[in-house]
């Protein structure tokens, strides 16, 4: 049984983004969580456009006739760009929570809503 390692690493990064999301209650971890899967994302769009022996879709012509998917290569550098303003976003808004309530725990920042 082969396994395609790619694909694998795709898994572990989600699933790892989904633990720190679900089980972690410091923000800033949920934020990485986020991060984390945001990443396993932008490495299963390049695993899509990958095909064995291609080269980069700069050229007009292949001259060995295979070329690698562009569209997938394309929406992953749309998604690291919007990733990097939601993340920035994240961020301070995590800030402002801090700054407000002094903690960074979930379940403190629900029980001292005002």
């Amino acid at each position: 049984m082969i396994f395609n390692i790619p694909y694998i690493a795709v898994a572990a990064l989600i699933l790892l983004g989904l633990y720190a999301l679900i089980f972690k209650r410091n923000l800033i971890k949920m934020v990485i969580g986020i991060t984390l899967i945001e990443s396993g994302v932008n490495l299963f769009l390049i695993t899509l456009g990958y095909r064995k022996e291609s080269i980069a879709p700069i050229y007009t012509s292949s001259p060995g006739g295979v070329m690698a998917f562009p569209v997938p290569q394309a929406l992953t550098l749309t998604s690291i760009v919007i990733g990097v303003a939601v993340i920035a976003l994240m961020l301070s808004l995590v800030m402002h929570i801090y700054r407000h309530y002094g903690t960074l725990d979930v379940r403190k920042v629900r029980r001292l809503k005002e």
